[in-house]
């Protein structure tokens, strides 16, 4: 039985957005509701942060849709600048706490950039280890 790899690395990719994307909104939701206590600068808006989340979704889901299609650059960009609403989640050590954030808190800061990372590495993986985009196309 062989393993049709490019279908594999599809499910594996696809598994690590799904985090990612769980990861993102479980923070975004937190920070929106309790942004008062999460450092940040103070144009931060609870409609900010959800709206970023609601217009970055379907950033990540495009980029996967155009990787599923091979069209792999397109897909890398996409998903780098998806990975950008989770990587930059730790940034809120750079402001002064205002509170002291819980367990929580700390926690989904650091789930979400730890799943950023995740996807970014994904990426670099593809992209310069794989070289997917050399592949040529096969269809089953």
């Amino acid at each position: 039985m062989m393993i049709n790899t490019s279908r594999f690395r599809q499910t594996i990719l696809l598994a690590v957005i799904t985090l990612n994307l769980i990861s993102t909104w479980l923070h975004y939701i937190d920070n929106a509701l309790f942004l008062s206590r999460y450092p940040g600068p103070q144009w931060f808006t609870s409609v900010g942060v959800i709206s970023t989340v609601i217009v970055m979704t379907p950033v990540g889901l495009l980029g996967y849709w155009f990787y599923t299609k091979r069209m792999f650059w397109l897909a890398y960009f996409l998903l780098a600048l998806y990975s950008i609403t989770s990587i930059s989640s730790p940034a809120h050590y750079l402001f002064p706490m205002v509170a002291p954030m819980s367990l929580k808190m700390h926690s989904l800061i650091w789930l979400d950039g730890f799943m950023g990372l995740l996807l970014i590495v994904s990426l670099l993986w593809s992209s310069l280890v794989l070289k997917e985009w050399r592949s040529k196309i096969f269809t089953n």
